[in-house]
């Protein structure tokens, strides 16, 4: 979450997040594994506990929190000392830090700006649910505004592929070469113009992302030829190498539209489409 705070003297940008842990599976019941604490401690690195900062940032954000000053003699022993007992307690509900800055650039909680930095750095913790997962770790960052901000750009995609639906829907052509290339278990040709509006909505809906890619690519009508000779039989598909009897046109269909495209291969591409038309009739 953001909030933006202002005063006569500076500019406060409050930015809050959740260092949230992963649910407990056990035997015990739950109102006990609510009440668990999970801690997020250190660990070692090359025989070092793991740091938040580099040293130029360490100088910076541990100076006045720790008993000696950088130049102090000292100063190494007791840093290490600090990131080694550092533990941060993750209840039922997480623990909420405030890492926002003020506008000068110093945190506005330097305590919680530090545990950030930590968390982050941590193996055991991951940016989001999906990532610790997948990593295998414990904790996780639950940011709300990069979820708010998540939900705002999927909204936009959907609107994007609504707006561009209803301007290929007046062309059926185009929606079948859009749907021969979004789903391989349809073929549009089969179909009749209500079939195919309906079929696309459908895909357009379920993946809106792939939709909109589709359907605003400027190789589209290309593509789409390509695909049909695949299935026709006229050209084959090795892995992703789109292949003439012998000879290989591209590595993928994106190279094989930039031979097609070349004039100096006009006539292979009028042969294949001839082919193509040969089998349609």
């Amino acid at each position: 979450m953001y909030l933006i705070l202002t005063s006569k003297e500076h500019k406060i940008m409050s930015k809050k997040i959740v260092i949230r842990r992963k649910e407990i599976h056990n035997h015990l019941p739950k109102e006990i594994r609510a009440e668990a604490i999970s801690k997020l401690s250190s660990v070692f690195v090359n025989r070092q506990p793991l740091k938040g900062f580099n040293p130029t940032d360490e100088k910076k954000y541990l100076n006045g929190i720790l008993d000696v000053t950088p130049d102090h003699v000292d100063w190494p022993k007791h840093t290490k000392l600090f990131w080694a007992e550092l533990t941060i307690p993750v209840g039922f509900t997480g623990v909420e830090l405030e890492i926002g800055k003020h506008e000068n650039g110093d945190p506005i909680n330097i305590m919680d700006f530090i545990k950030y930095s930590f968390a982050i750095k941590h193996p055991q913790v991951g940016m989001t649910e999906n990532e610790m997962n997948n990593k295998g770790g414990r904790f996780y960052i639950y940011d709300t505004n990069r979820d708010e901000m998540k939900r705002f750009n999927d909204i936009q995609v959907r609107k994007d592929a609504d707006k561009e639906y209803i301007k290929v829907s007046s062309d059926l052509k185009n929606m079948k070469r859009i749907l021969r290339l979004m789903s391989k278990n349809v073929n549009p040709d089969t179909l009749g113009h209500e079939q195919v509006e309906n079929a696309l909505y459908d895909l357009k809906s379920s993946d809106p992302k792939k939709f909109l890619k589709i359907a605003q690519d400027k190789n589209l009508e290309m593509k789409a030829e390509i695909d049909e000779m695949i299935s026709s039989g006229i050209l084959r598909r090795i892995g992703n190498q789109v292949i003439f009897i012998d000879e290989i046109l591209g590595e993928t269909t994106e190279d094989t539209v930039i031979y097609l495209k070349n004039k100096k291969n006009s006539g292979k591409l009028t042969t294949l489409r001839a082919k193509l038309k040969e089998v349609s009739i």
